[in-house]
């Protein structure tokens, strides 16, 4: 069985997304990294956020650019630019946009002694 793989995203768009959510900072893992042919990873939240009335558990990451992978995030220094989907109503919305970045478990650590 692959490994999660734990991501760190900050929305950027919409301006106002950590006013409406109480961060603009998400933290969640993934699995869909470990197959090379997925465009799209799906990022489960480790604490969801409200969004038009409903709870937000799960967010669909997809590359900003036409053309990019989103495992050049491995290769990015901050983040990797992408746009975010939550879904509804059987469907993904896009939404959001952001970076996303590999999360260690040195950054869990600092989460922990920052509150």
């Amino acid at each position: 069985m692959t490994g999660h793989l734990k991501v760190r995203i900050r929305v950027t768009e919409p301006w106002d997304f950590e006013r409406l959510a109480g961060s603009a900072e998400l933290t969640g893992w993934t699995i869909d990294h470990a197959d090379r042919d997925n465009e799209e990873w799906e990022v489960h939240l480790d604490h969801g956020f409200e969004h038009h009335e409903r709870h937000v558990g799960r967010l669909l990451a997809g590359p900003r650019y036409v053309g990019e992978h989103l495992s050049r995030m491995f290769d990015a220094v901050t983040g990797f630019p992408v746009r975010l989907a939550y879904r509804q109503d059987g469907a993904w919305h896009y939404a959001f946009t952001g970076m996303i970045a590999q999360r260690h478990d040195d950054d869990d650590h600092q989460d922990e002694t920052a509150q």
